[in-house]
């Protein structure tokens, strides 16, 4: 029996508990409806679309056809309009190229209410650092995308697009079409896991290997799930759920399978006979650049720093990576007389080689344009969020304080009828020198712009053009009218549907 006065006790402990949630939630009220004031006063001069009392816009943005939606406000809120997800959360969306020069021209930080949801998986990389430690890891990280340090890739591209192609030989001869995008984006994690580790498909017969490819996928969709589900923007509440918890377990799983990757490899490092191995080989994979790293202090990346530009690698570079070839090869589709063009292209260039070399990326003319027409069209990173850290005074006179939040969409830019004559036409002469010469430096930004612009852009373009190149080779791609892929933007611009392609194969030496 519990004594009356243990009873009282736990009666008031009680009381007060509830006593404190109550007060430290009405303080999180308080603080939500200043911050609210805050940015909505900031964006009074910038009138936009209706907003719904409790949702904002979320609810239109998290529609099919969202995309289309923006562009077609852009068309009546010129510059820019102010994008509510919810009553607290205030984006000023922007999609001009002076506007954008304004913004990205800075070096303002990541705004943390969309990139603090990526730290709990890739900690703080250089997608969402700021300050001197994100200039020290840009100035540590930019050798690692030298030329001389890619030049060899194209050798990792080229093994990790055969056993694709060779996968897809096999489904082609069932005569349906089938979603590419799975096996793109299996690719596509197999040649950053070579690139990084310095192993692919070779090592994922081995369980750890394995449950690494496994843990990335699942985080890259959870993450995408969280973004659009309100109810888990709180981590305490998503912590509790199942989805939270399955992605706690991925993250242990990834960081697990990382910090015993670096482990290993610094051990191997005290080894001379390694050290000169790993000098000898064809190619350092990002882990080793990393790891011989150092700054004009000779000061070099932490454990916890390695962990997460590994992590931020892997996570940026396979999911857009995926989404840009695939709706690349939609458009091959969708237009065979430049399909044609850039397979003529890509033939007379490979000649009697057996495999493209470094030298041939850069002849690749007509396939860039194509490549770029395509990233127009369909960025692989539709949006993207900053947080002002002192004030902006736009093109127009209006201006934003210190605090404010950006999200400069990428889609509706590039859909921008003042800017882009015909913005719906895929034209890939667009870009050529002449054209491109001419145009706005903001105007086209698949890779952000500025200072904080995607510093692994020449890498990913890099693979693009290998394995496009290497698929309009090997088949011809047409489309499934009755499976058309519909956007849906996510981490990256992804299709509600898959990628349903007919694919022919063009049979032995069509590289020829």
């Amino acid at each position: 029996m519990v004594p009356s006065f243990l009873s009282l006790s736990f009666s008031s402990l009680g009381l007060w508990a509830s006593g404190l949630i109550l007060v430290l939630g009405f303080l999180k009220l308080i603080r939500l409806l200043l911050r609210r004031q805050m940015l909505a006063k900031a964006m009074d001069n910038f009138p936009g679309p209706p907003t719904h009392w409790l949702f904002g816009h979320a609810l239109e943005i998290q529609e099919t056809g969202s995309l289309d939606k923006v562009v077609s406000w852009a068309h009546q809120f010129p510059y820019a309009h102010p994008l509510w997800f919810g009553q607290f959360i205030g984006f000023l969306n922007i999609y001009e190229p002076d506007y954008a020069k304004a913004v990205y021209s800075r070096g303002d930080p990541k705004a943390p209410d969309v990139y603090d949801f990526f730290l709990q998986w890739i900690g703080r990389g250089l997608l969402v650092l700021e300050g001197p430690k994100w200039l020290q890891h840009r100035k540590l990280l930019t050798p690692g995308f030298h030329y001389d340090v890619l030049k060899p890739y194209v050798a990792v591209f080229t093994e990790s697009t055969r056993i694709m192609l060779d996968k897809w030989e096999e489904k082609a001869r069932e005569g349906k079409s089938f979603d590419i995008f799975c096996d793109v984006g299996h690719m596509a994690l197999n040649t950053l896991m070579k690139c990084t580790f310095g192993r692919g498909d070779t090592g994922l017969g081995h369980s750890r290997d394995s449950s690494y490819y496994l843990a990335v996928s699942d985080l890259t969709l959870l993450m995408q799930q969280r973004l659009v589900s309100f109810q888990y923007h709180n981590d305490f509440i998503y912590w509790l759920t199942p989805h939270g918890r399955r992605f706690l377990r991925a993250c242990q799983v990834a960081h697990d399978h990382t910090d015993q990757v670096i482990r290993e490899r610094k051990a191997a490092l005290q080894d001379e006979k390694v050290q000169k191995k790993i000098q000898n080989r064809r190619h350092l994979d990002f882990l080793d650049i990393l790891l011989g790293a150092w700054d004009e202090d000779d000061i070099k990346l932490s454990d916890a720093d390695l962990r997460a530009e590994v992590d931020t690698f892997m996570f940026e570079g396979h999911d857009t990576t995926t989404s840009g070839i695939s709706w690349f090869l939609y458009c091959m589709a969708l237009y065979p007389e430049h399909q044609h063009r850039c397979r003529e292209e890509v033939r007379e260039i490979l000649g009697d080689q057996d495999s493209f070399q470094w030298d041939d990326l850069g002849k690749m003319t007509y396939l860039t344009m194509c490549i770029k027409e395509s990233f127009r069209l369909y960025p692989p990173v539709p949006q993207v969020y900053r947080q002002l850290s002192k004030p902006v005074t736009f093109v127009d006179g209006r201006s934003l304080p210190a605090g404010s939040l950006i999200s400069m969409h990428i889609y509706a830019l590039h859909r921008n009828s003042a800017v882009w004559p015909d913005p719906e036409v895929f034209d890939p002469l667009r870009f050529s020198t002449e054209n491109a010469s001419k145009r706005h430096p903001f105007a086209f930004m698949p890779f952000s712009a500025g200072p904080r612009n995607c510093i692994g852009q020449q890498f990913a373009m890099s693979e693009m053009k290998v394995v496009t190149a290497m698929c309009l080779l090997r088949f011809e791609f047409s489309l499934d009218p009755s499976r058309l892929p519909i956007k849906m933007p996510q981490l990256v611009l992804c299709s509600k549907n898959g990628f349903h392609l007919h694919l022919k194969p063009l049979g032995p030496g069509s590289g020829k």
